[in-house]
C-alpha cells in the first residue's frame, strides 16, 4: 500500500502553495545511495524538513522527498530518492538510478567498511545511470570526531581519482547538509546548461526538452520559500 504525507511551511498559505506548485520551473531527480545505516534517510530528512529522528528505522524499498525553493524568481524542485542500502534490495533500487541527474553517495566516517564499499556503489551507479550524472561523496556523522575511522584525506583522494565532489556532513547537527545539496544541484545545473547549448544552439528554452532540468542554486538559506513533501513507495517500514 502506498502511503503519502505532505508537509508545507507554516508561513505559506494554501493558495500560495497551490500557485507555487503550478509554476515549478525546473525539476531534478537525485538519488541518495550507500550502505545501510550510514544516515541516508536522516540526511534527506534534514535537508527537506530540517528534522532529525532519533528513532529512525531502516528504510524498506524506496522513498522520495522533495524540496522546492524560489531563487531569483525561479521555482526549483529537487526530487530526492532514498534507495535502501541493504544488500537484498539492491536489485530493486537499481531501476531508480535511471533518469537521475545527480547522486549523493553516503558513507559513515565511523565505519570503515561503509567507505570501502563506496567504489562498488560508484561502479553500480555508473552502470545504471546516465554518464553525465553528477556524484557527491558524503562522509556523514562528522560530529562523531572521537569515533572517526575514515580519515578525510582518504575520501578526498578517492573523490579526486573518481571525479566526484566531496563533503563531510552531520545529519544530527545539520552541518554542511544544505551546502552539500546546493553544490550538487548547482553542478547539475551546469550540466543542464551545457546540454541546452548543445541541443539548442544557445536557445535558453532548449532545456525544456529535457525531462529533468534545473536552475542554479546560489548558496542560499532557504528562507525565500520552501515546500517539503514525502512519498513512501514501499510496502512498509520496520
Amino acid at each position: 500500500m502506498n502511503q503519502e504525507m505532505n508537509g508545507v511551511d507554516t508561513e505559506i498559505d494554501q493558495n500560495h502553495q497551490e500557485n507555487v506548485q503550478e509554476k515549478i520551473d525546473y525539476v531534478f531527480k537525485v538519488v541518495v545511495i550507500g550502505d545501510s545505516a550510514v544516515g541516508k534517510t536522516q540526511i534527506l530528512s534534514r535537508f527537506t524538513k530540517n528534522e532529525f529522528c532519533f528513532d529512525s528505522k531502516s528504510t524498506i524499498g524506496v522513498e522520495f522527498q522533495t524540496r522546492t525553493v524560489i531563487i531569483k524568481d525561479k521555482v526549483i524542485k529537487a526530487q530526492i530518492w532514498d534507495t535502501a542500502g541493504q544488500e537484498r534490495y539492491r536489485a530493486v533500487t537499481s531501476a531508480y538510478y535511471r533518469g537521475a541527474l545527480g547522486a549523493m553517495l553516503v558513507y559513515d566516517i565511523t565505519k570503515r567498511p561503509t567507505f570501502d564499499h563506496v567504489a562498488r556503489w560508484v561502479e553500480e551507479l555508473r552502470a545504471h545511470a546516465d554518464n553525465s550524472i553528477v556524484i557527491m561523496l558524503i562522509g556523514n556523522k562528522a560530529d562523531l570526531v572521537d569515533l572517526r575511522a575514515v580519515p578525510t584525506e582518504d575520501a578526498v583522494e578517492f573523490a579526486e581519482e573518481q571525479g566526484l565532489f566531496f563533503s563531510e556532513t552531520s545529519a544530527l547537527s545539520g552541518d554542511n547538509v544544505d551546502g552539500a545539496f546546493f553544490r550538487l544541484l548547482e553542478e547539475i545545473y551546469g550540466v543542464i546548461c551545457k546540454k541546452s547549448l548543445e541541443c539548442g544552439n544557445g536557445n535558453p528554452h532548449a532545456a525544456d526538452a529535457i525531462t529533468l532540468r534545473g536552475s542554479k542554486i546560489d548558496g542560499m538559506s532557504g528562507t525565500d520559500l520552501e515546500i517539503s513533501e514525502m512519498k513512501k513507495l514501499s510496502a512498509c517500514s520496520c
